[in-house]
């Protein structure tokens, strides 16, 4: 039968062993993993039948205790369709609210559609487009020259004269009073009144303000003082096993005003070069009506090419 156990770091080789191919080879649990280990308010369950590792899924208690994010579920090639990942998630469930007995709420993401049976069970905390894009890190200068010239020409058949400034924000004091104004979330249409940080969610609270610090995230707004219109971030590049080893960029976008959007994917893109090397994957994940817009400002720039990873982006919800 199946035996349940907490992660340990010498977990790791067979851990990596049932991951083959997961996610498009995007898996980002072989770089995480160790860090995983010692995380915080972190749990990581994995599953043994007849002491082979057989599945694996992990939580992590945010929202000053009220809610775990669930990621990392995987179940080895053999095993799956035998109801092995709800067995494993049922005894993640029950372990988390015995250690963390505040926990109400559990969320989780899924990437496209996750049919009827799950989101009748769910409620759908946000759905939001995935821009995918992957190339040589020696393309990435002139794509973004590309974008550029495409931008200016944008502008001026729109007649546009707004002259939007972007600005990194790096002062955290100031970072923390932005991202804790009561207004913010109706300002940037906030899904569900959370920002989604590489698949996680987390509600703008001071305790997860701690667990956003540790990522090192470079923070672009559209001015650096009061009422912030526009907000976007990339998560520092890792990396995956696509294509035999690649590094990955996930940026993350929140607004109502796609211009700016266009400019932050510029921005990001250029405040990035210095940190990679070799084959990237770029995803930007934003609001649905920004999609159609930043595939279009994407197309005919040559080097670095769009390609259907996942389209969209789910993040679901649920008493636990």
């Amino acid at each position: 039968g199946l035996t349940f156990w907490l992660a340990r770091t010498q977990d790791y080789d067979q851990v990596m062993a049932i991951s083959q191919n997961i996610y498009h080879g995007n898996d980002y649990l072989p770089h995480f993993y160790h860090n995983w280990m010692s995380e915080r308010d972190r749990v990581v369950i994995i599953g043994r039948r007849n002491e082979k590792l057989v599945a694996l899924e992990s939580g992590l208690v945010v929202d000053g205790g009220q809610t775990v994010v669930l990621e990392g579920l995987r179940v080895c090639p053999s095993e799956r369709g035998r109801g092995v990942a709800g067995v494993i998630q049922r005894v993640t469930d029950q372990y988390i609210k015995q250690v963390y007995p505040s926990v109400t709420t559990k969320r989780f993401a899924r990437a496209d559609n996750p049919g009827p049976e799950i989101l009748s069970k769910c409620n759908v905390l946000a759905c939001r487009a995935i821009l995918s894009l992957y190339g040589e890190t020696e393309n990435f200068t002139g794509f973004i020259s590309g974008l550029k010239a495409k931008l200016e020409s944008t502008e001026k058949s729109a007649g546009s004269n707004k002259k939007e400034r972007l600005f990194v924000l790096k002062d955290s004091h100031q970072l923390n009073c932005l991202l804790l104004d009561p207004e913010l979330s109706l300002r940037l249409q906030l899904p569900g009144g959370a920002i989604i940080q590489n698949w996680k969610p987390l509600k703008l609270m001071e305790s997860n303000l701690d667990i956003l610090k540790k990522q090192n995230l470079t923070w672009i707004f559209d001015c650096s003082e009061d009422n912030p219109m526009f907000m976007s971030f990339y998560t520092p590049p890792y990396h995956i096993p696509f294509k035999g080893g690649s590094l990955i960029l996930n940026i993350d976008m929140f607004g109502t005003d796609v211009s700016i959007a266009r400019k932050a994917l510029i921005a990001h893109l250029e405040h990035v070069l210095e940190e990679i090397h070799g084959t990237v994957v770029v995803h930007v994940y934003m609001p649905q009506n920004f999609c159609k817009t930043m595939r279009q400002f994407c197309e005919g720039v040559d080097g670095v090419k769009q390609f259907l990873y996942y389209i969209e982006q789910f993040i679901l919800e649920k008493e636990i």
